[in-house]
């Protein structure tokens, strides 16, 4: 099993240019998942159940969202592990724990992004009505 590389203290880029790739990453994926959200809520709305639909699309949000989850904790689990088999049986398929983590923190932001729309949207819907 091959363990993380370790770079010298100049080599590494510095901690908020760390923070800030990553806070983009999640932010992305957390906008694109509170536009769907708001599209998918306020398209309902207009022909259909307001209540079913609020609980359907969180619902939705929150099983992308733990399945995100899962994915990124089993990728830095066993991602250096799946690395290695994949370099002794020579598949070269790419696969790599760094992207694995990065499309499971994708996944898990949209997740987010849409929990967190379905709120905002659902309490002006249930605001205005009530």
């Amino acid at each position: 099993m091959s363990t993380a590389p370790e770079h010298p203290p100049d080599e590494r880029p510095p901690l908020t240019e760390r923070a800030t790739v990553r806070l983009h990453l999640v932010g992305t994926a957390l906008v694109v998942g509170v536009g769907v959200a708001v599209v998918a809520l306020v398209g309902s709305a207009l022909f259909g159940d307001v209540t079913a639909a609020v609980d359907t699309t969180f619902a939705l949000g929150s099983l992308v969202f733990g399945f995100g989850l899962l994915g990124w904790s089993g990728a830095v689990a066993l991602g250096r592990g799946i690395e290695a088999m994949q370099d002794h049986l020579d598949t070269r398929t790419g696969w790599t724990e760094p992207d694995a983590r990065r499309a499971m923190t994708r996944i898990l932001g949209f997740g987010l992004g849409v929990m967190v729309g379905t709120m905002l949207v659902g309490s002006v819907v249930f605001g205005s009505i009530f």
